[in-house]
């Protein structure tokens, strides 16, 4: 720039002409700068490059698996039987009926796999591209998830794409897990990107797709808390609810307790059978009120105490962040104005998939779909933990093994559970992160 300015400096021969020429020198020279910068950022990171080959590797994977793998018919059959009752009219849940029993998903799934009907024609193979290229999409905005937290090694990227369940779950079983849990991470990535609202409204989205979302629900309001004023938590909540009623709103109208009672029931009692993670429990108890009371409790107690000593530390622990957070709005409401923090990507990610990870550990069944719920969640979690490689590695295994062992067994239960708490345990170990970025602009934001 200096050699520029001196040139300019040269051919004028006036104090304003050589202001000018700083100008148009100035001019000239920053831009290819700035593009020469983050020409060189792109190069360094080889975070991009690989995650783009992983997803085109894993893209002609999930080609083969379509092609030869035989398809394993389990709900398809009765997912279309519910659809094509709703498509005829019925508006009664507890009527809208398939060869696996009633209808126990909200309202979204009808949507959702109406349109899957009206594209398909209600045909296995097509449905299957269609979930082939949603798993795609899906590990797309994962790998964005990860990349935006920069929390782990871009190799372990790879194991992302090394369960044999999960491809499985996805193009060869067609579950609704899949939509559900492809919404959930587009609304991860929409938080890391500070757009809430639109966030919130896909997160409702995702939980009328299937309630497992929910176990994300105490995280997330925590991580509203601390990012949004009143106003913006209202706002947020509001239009979530607003998602969740427009969509069950030929349902309530007609027929309230029927969707009510079916769509979001709580106290369902899944088969013994079928359970991953509690076969060693015996069928007496495993059916009992008093073990899902139990398990809830658990459940509770552990997001109690992970909010307190890990996601609140920095603010003091839960108790005292509420207590601020109640007071912050007393000291604002005259002013009348409204405040964000900044949250750190690391601290959002974190706090959503160990909450996730505590209510799948005392989920009183997993059945093999649910490993969907929090595979996609293993790798960043693993590398939470204060432990080595070769152990975080053994870890993955370990827990992708259980999952493929079918039936499962007293054995492979107990072993699924004991991994999964030696991973809680390393969570625990692990350091928490600051929930917040400090510069300069979000400093004044809060001020």
């Amino acid at each position: 720039m200096n050699a520029v300015y001196v040139n300019s400096l040269a051919g004028l021969g006036t104090e304003g002409s050589s202001t000018t020429g700083k100008a148009m020198a100035a001019k000239s020279v920053k831009p290819p700068r700035k593009l020469a910068n983050s020409r060189d950022n792109y190069c360094r990171n080889p975070k991009l490059g690989f995650a783009l080959c992983l997803i085109l590797a894993d893209a002609f994977l999930v080609a083969l698996i379509i092609a030869y793998v035989p398809y394993t018919k389990i709900d398809w059959d009765a997912y279309m039987s519910q659809v094509s009752g709703f498509l005829g009219g019925e508006r009664d849940y507890s009527k809208l009926q398939g060869d696996t029993g009633p209808l126990v998903y909200p309202a979204g799934f009808l949507y959702i796999y109406s349109a899957i009907q009206h594209v398909t024609g209600g045909e296995v193979y097509p449905a299957q591209i269609l979930f082939g290229v949603l798993y795609i999409i899906n590990l797309g905005i994962v790998l964005f998830i990860y990349a935006k937290t920069d929390a782990l090694p871009f190799w372990s990227f790879c194991l992302l794409s090394l369960s044999k369940r999960v491809h499985s779950i996805f193009v060869l079983r067609l579950f609704n897990d899949c939509f559900a849990m492809t919404l959930l991470h587009a609304a991860l990535a929409l938080v890391l990107l500070r757009r809430w609202n639109l966030g919130l409204i896909i997160f409702s989205f995702a939980v009328s797709i299937k309630m497992n979302i929910l176990l994300y629900a105490p995280p997330l309001l925590l991580l509203m808390l601390k990012a949004m004023d009143i106003g913006g938590v209202i706002t947020a909540l509001a239009g979530a609810a607003l998602v969740q009623i427009l969509l069950a709103l030929p349902f309530i109208v007609s027929h309230p307790f029927e969707y009510i009672s079916k769509a979001f029931n709580l106290g369902r009692v899944f088969i013994h059978f079928w359970s991953v993670n509690f076969k060693f429990v015996p069928e007496p108890i495993f059916v009992s009120k008093q073990f899902a009371v139990l398990l809830l409790i658990t459940h509770l107690i552990l997001l109690a105490v992970f909010a307190h000593y890990k996601w609140c530390k920095h603010e003091g622990g839960l108790l005292n962040f509420i207590n601020s957070w109640f007071l912050s709005i007393k000291l604002r409401f005259p002013n009348n104005k409204s405040s964000f923090k900044l949250l750190k990507e690391e601290h959002v990610v974190t706090t959503m998939f160990v909450g996730n990870f505590i209510g799948i550990l005392c989920a009183r069944s997993l059945h093999y779909q649910f490993y969907s719920w929090y595979f996609f969640s293993l790798p960043y979690l693993l590398w939470r933990t204060p432990f080595p490689t070769v152990l975080r590695l053994v870890l993955f295994t370990g827990i992708e093994f259980c999952w493929n062992v079918y039936p499962s067994n007293i054995y492979s239960s107990i072993l699924l559970l004991s991994l999964h708490l030696i991973l809680l345990w390393g969570l625990w170990s692990g350091p928490a992160e600051h929930p917040y970025v400090h510069s300069e602009a979000s400093d004044r934001k809060q001020k």
